[in-house]
């Protein structure tokens, strides 16, 4: 697979993620795909599509930014910003909820991915928790 292809694909995967277009999903990601986050473990298609689904409603207005990204044979990476508005509760665990405080947010991330064939296998998806933690307690 030539890669300006897999540079589109893991640009379109990036954004599906983010803005919560599950049904994008199984034509960019294999069914085993495994994947992390600071805040989120993955070993599946299914469990991908999940997490994508449930995607917290705490964020609205949310945009991705990409600023760079390449490929070298099977591995993409991609480097971008977030931007959301903080308009709805964000709920940390069954006892501590943050009200929201209508701010926008920004955080800095990167991806690095692999690829199978033609569709993203794996991922880990690096940003700072702790500054996007700051910016939702502001008041």
């Amino acid at each position: 697979m030539a890669e300006n292809d897999r540079r589109r694909i893991l640009r379109r995967g990036l954004e599906a993620c983010v803005l919560g277009d599950v049904r994008a999903l199984p034509e960019l990601f294999t069914t085993d795909v495994s994947g992390w986050s600071p805040n989120m473990l993955v070993t599946s298609l299914d469990g991908l599509t999940e997490v994508v689904a449930s995607r917290d409603a705490a964020l609205s207005d949310v945009s991705v930014q990409v600023d760079a990204l390449d490929v070298v044979g099977n591995k993409g990476y991609v480097e971008y910003r977030l931007g959301a508005v903080f308009s709805g509760p964000f709920v940390v665990d069954g006892e501590t909820v943050v009200e929201p405080n209508g701010r926008k947010i920004e955080i800095g991330a990167a991806i690095v991915a692999e690829f199978t064939a033609d569709k993203i296998s794996a991922f880990r998806n690096y940003f700072d928790d702790a500054a996007l933690l700051e910016q939702l307690l502001v008041a």
